[in-house]
């Protein structure tokens, strides 16, 4: 990590469970790592929960000395970016980091392109002959109805038509920007949280039941195992050539058969429920950063599972009179 020690924590928002985990993590490998959390709005309240808090400039390419600059003046050795839109500028920028001795805990541009991008995705895991959902520009292409409808980029959850006659398929694929079709999958939707290190390794993974969404994110979350899915999953995500610490979304048919529907190469809105079940992603993020021999650090699941709730709580600050 060069002589850099410190945590960025980017787009943190109101990440603070993830904040809380990093915060975590950076003390495990020293107790004076700080965790900084970077975010464009002033008013973000992770500023309440990191050590420090770093009014970003916006992650674009005329930027990138700006935050390299930044990272410098504050002592920062590793980068977790945690939002979608920002992945690809960290993955193209990842070596030029390395130069400065900043570690950027991302997967390699390709792979995370093909994450970014759902069609790119569906066709390589089904050039592979890996259980993805197939996606189709056209409808026609699709098969027979009912049909699933959604954007080719962006987030998974917004805009999607599920179910769908062939007739509301293209209505819905009208309000669309680059609409892509899929065949409909009645099933129950799981998440995988995963571990991967830089040899595109898995080294740990977790399956969770979604009890509870809301806005695309786990309210409810419960770990369970099954060798058949896990084994699954640790293929496709190896076949992805992925790093550190990502969440695929796995649909499950009435069958028990895996059907794969998307990953984010990023840590997962609700992945603090692996961390509690064993999966110890962000510290051995950190450690593989530090030139810690990580096959040596132990994945220690944990004998029962974890029921994660998500809810709401007050923090209290007392100010000086």
């Amino acid at each position: 990590m060069s002589s850099n020690r410190h945590l960025l924590v980017t787009s943190a928002a109101r990440k603070i469970p993830l904040l809380r985990a990093a915060i975590s993590a950076a003390r495990k490998l020293s107790p004076d790592m700080q965790v900084q959390a970077g975010d464009l709005d002033p008013d973000a309240p992770a500023q309440y929960v990191a050590d420090g808090f770093w009014v970003m400039p916006r992650t674009d390419d005329t930027a990138l000395d700006a935050l390299i600059a930044g990272c410098r003046e504050r002592g920062i050795g590793v980068v977790l970016p945690t939002r979608d839109g920002e992945l690809l500028f960290w993955a193209r920028h990842k070596a030029r980091f390395a130069r400065e001795g900043i570690a950027i805990l991302v997967s390699p541009e390709e792979s995370v392109r093909r994450c970014l991008d759902k069609l790119a995705f569906a066709r390589f895991g089904q050039s592979g002959g890996l259980p993805f959902i197939p996606a189709f520009e056209g409808l026609e292409d699709a098969g027979p109805a009912p049909y699933a409808v959604k954007e080719r980029f962006g987030a998974g959850s917004r805009a999607i038509g599920l179910n769908l006659d062939a007739a509301s398929a293209q209505e819905h694929a009208k309000g669309l920007t680059a609409p892509i079709f899929q065949p409909f999958i009645e099933g129950t939707e799981i998440s995988v949280d995963a571990w991967i290190d830089r040899n595109h390794k898995v080294k740990g993974l977790v399956l969770r039941r979604r009890d509870r969404v809301v806005d695309g994110e786990s309210q409810v979350t419960t770990t369970f195992r099954d060798a058949a899915i896990e084994d699954a999953a640790r293929t496709a995500l190896e076949a992805l050539q992925l790093c550190g610490p990502v969440v695929m979304q796995i649909l499950i048919d009435r069958a028990s058969q895996p059907h794969i529907i998307e990953c984010n190469s990023r840590f997962g809105g609700a992945s603090t429920a692996g961390i509690a079940a064993g999966l110890d992603s962000l510290y051995w993020s950190l450690a593989e950063a530090a030139g810690k021999d990580v096959a040596a650090l132990p994945f220690a699941r944990i004998s029962g599972e974890v029921r994660q709730v998500r809810l709401p709580a007050d923090t209290h600050f007392i100010l000086p009179a």
